[in-house]
């Protein structure tokens, strides 16, 4: 791609980052970022933690973080200040140092030492108290012995390119690791530690590669010889026409690096997720603990895909030296196993874990899924598999796509449906001179996207700390909702009226929102929260207390919007909702804490919920958006 179609790219994302005063703002920039670094599966929920702290001095800076749900890494974002300014130059947003975005980098890395060494402590504002808690968590025992890796995002809208030769081309730009060394207390004993700091560059080129690969990720690669330090020698079992298969020993160092290092991005074909130390993940423990030297014995094992592998033959052997989209499709549970019994303190240097590696040759994106689903669903699973988790594309999705280009709103409309992130976009490049007829057609407020599609349907219930897991355990439920007893009478029915509700959701979802604000005018800095936890809550006393009487998501439709006392309304409730939440978290970290279903269920059922849903105004309220079913 040229370099000068990338700053298309940048300013379709500042256009949908300005307020209504036409002002940028960069909670916006980074919630227009985040689904691209989903896509990419570099995060594993597009919500995060805003956290914005630039005090003006020492040159520190962070925008938001987030910790994954094993929560054994934290990922810090920053958002590049000058890239966002409208006034500067094409010229001037083509970045060719590594120096340049080594500054940025810098701004974080210091805000983690002085944070660690507890020297930031005293000088954060208590009105500061998101980044307060972060920086608290990062000085504290329990924070150095939670995190083995910090990934730091530099969020750029530049272009990262190359001058040599006869034009500039755009280039990737790659930081390498870092250890941040340190010790903490631990029952009475001094442990030191060595923390990986992981460093990328999110830039103009990384936004085009994902619209361009169309929901496809990033291909993994893995160097054996520059990331693994072990010799791993193979067998050849089988070399068909469409694939072949390798078998090895993998000793369990190696893939406890491999998953400190990658996360569940080594899992991403992968459809199960870690459930702690509970049923099979329980005796892979045990066996690590009691029988090291018979693990490869009573283990499964893992069965790892690629579609590409470097074999070096050496002394009439053959040995392993890189995998291009490396995929771990069975034995998730074991390799995250082992590696949190190694954090746990047991001693895994005699385990070692048979592997089988399926390399596809010449196939494609569909082909390769189709091999994958096909893998894991007749390998010998260590637990349940089910059709929906091996379901790539659904027919469902497709019927949906197909009432959102055929529906009109009572005004007019249209909605548009990207079943892949970027879709709008390259719709929009491909269409030339029409393309400023489609933005207009279709505004933003008017798009969106699978993984937006999920969080609105199911903000509609009695899960609201689903919504702030986000991303693929939204989508997961979602449709294990549309595609169970797809075959039967208890299907759900994706018609019109489906539709119509559907769009309802999304118009309160956003205009809520909208209510709540961001930055110093907003009613809080829990926003992600707020609003799923007060929609279920009106749910719980409309729609699921009654059998006759539904909330008029018809008339939300009709309307296009919902009336000013609607509106006042919701700003009461989510005002209590907000204070609620910070009543009854058992953590100060508000964001966090949001995403366990205990905090639910405190609220659902603690007197204060009870008592607003019963008063005069809120009755009254109710009243109105009701209609008899």
């Amino acid at each position: 791609m040229e370099v000068n179609e990338l700053f298309k790219y940048r300013q379709d994302i500042l256009d949908a980052s300005k307020d209504d005063d036409e002002f940028i703002r960069q909670e916006p920039v980074l919630a227009e970022l985040l689904p691209y670094m989903l896509d990419a599966k570099l995060v594993d929920s597009e919500d995060v933690t805003p956290s914005y702290f630039s005090p003006g001095y020492d040159s520190l800076k962070v925008n938001a973080y987030t910790v994954n749900d094993s929560k054994e890494r934290l990922q810090l974002f920053i958002i590049n200040d000058e890239s966002i300014d409208e006034s500067i130059s094409e010229d001037d947003l083509c970045i060719s140092l590594r120096a340049d975005y080594g500054k940025q980098f810098k701004k974080v890395t210091k805000f983690l030492n002085l944070s660690i060494k507890g020297d930031l402590n005293n000088k954060v504002q208590d009105s500061d108290g998101v980044v307060k808690s972060l920086i608290a968590k990062l000085n504290s025992n329990e924070g150095i012995d939670q995190f083995d890796v910090i990934e730091i995002f530099l969020l750029t809208l530049t272009a990262t390119v190359s001058n040599r030769g006869e034009s500039i081309q755009p280039r990737k730009i790659h930081f390498d690791d870092e250890l941040l060394k340190t010790k903490f207390e631990k029952n009475d004993e001094i442990i030191k530690k060595e923390i990986l700091i992981l460093r990328k560059v999110i830039d103009l080129n990384f936004i085009a590669n994902v619209i361009e690969s169309r929901g496809n990720r990033e291909p993994l690669t893995i160097d054996f010889n520059n990331d693994i330090s072990q010799k791993i020698e193979v067998i050849q079992a089988a070399d068909e026409k469409n694939f072949s298969s390798y078998l090895c020993v993998l000793n369990a160092q190696v893939i406890s690096d491999l998953y400190k290092r990658y996360s569940s991005r080594l899992l991403e074909k992968n459809v199960r997720s870690f459930l702690q130390f509970k049923g099979v993940n329980k005796g892979i423990k045990e066996t690590i603990k009691n029988n090291p030297e018979q693990f490869v014995a009573y283990n499964n094992g893992l069965t790892i895909t690629a579609t590409n592998a470097i074999i070096r033959p050496y002394k009439k052997s053959l040995y392993l030296d890189s995998l291009t989209d490396f995929q771990i499709v069975n034995g998730g549970q074991t390799t995250a196993s082992i590696y949190f019994s190694q954090k746990e303190g047991l001693d895994i240097s005699k385990v070692n874990v048979m592997a089988k590696i399926n390399v596809a040759k010449d196939v494609s994106e569909n082909d390769l899924d189709e091999l994958i689903s096909n893998i894991s669903k007749y390998s010998n699973s260590q637990s349940k598999v089910t059709d929906v988790d091996l379901r790539s594309k659904s027919p469902q999705l497709r019927k949906l796509k197909s009432l959102s280009e055929s529906i009109i709103t009572p005004s007019g409309c249209k909605w548009f449906f990207e079943r892949a992130k970027g879709e709008f976009l390259t719709k929009v490049r491909h269409a030339g001179s029409n393309g400023k007829r489609l933005k207009d057609e279709f505004p933003k407020e008017r798009r969106f996207t699978n993984m937006e599609l999920a969080k609105y349907y199911n903000s509609w219930g009695n899960n609201p700390w689903l919504i702030k897991k986000g991303g693929t355990t939204c989508f997961r439920h979602f449709i294990e909702l549309m595609e169970s007893g797809i075959d039967s009478d208890d299907s759900l029915e994706i018609n019109r009226a489906f539709f119509e509700k559907l769009i309802s959701k999304m118009i309160l979802f956003k205009r809520m929102e909208k209510i709540y604000g961001q930055g110093k005018n907003s009613l809080g800095q829990l926003r992600a929260a707020v609003i799923p936890y007060s929609l279920s809550i009106i749910y719980m006393y409309t729609d699921a207390m009654s059998s006759s009487n539904n909330f008029n998501l018809d008339k939300i439709w009709k309307d296009e919007g919902i009336d000013r006392e609607l509106s006042e309304y919701l700003q009461y409730l989510m005002v209590a909702v907000n204070d609620l939440i910070k009543k009854y978290s058992v953590s100060e970290d508000y964001n966090e804490y949001s995403r366990k279903p205990e905090l639910w269920e405190t609220i659902r059922n603690c007197d204060e919920v009870k008592e607003m849903m019963t008063n005069d105004y809120t009755s009254s309220t109710l009243e109105r958006y009701s209609v008899k079913i």
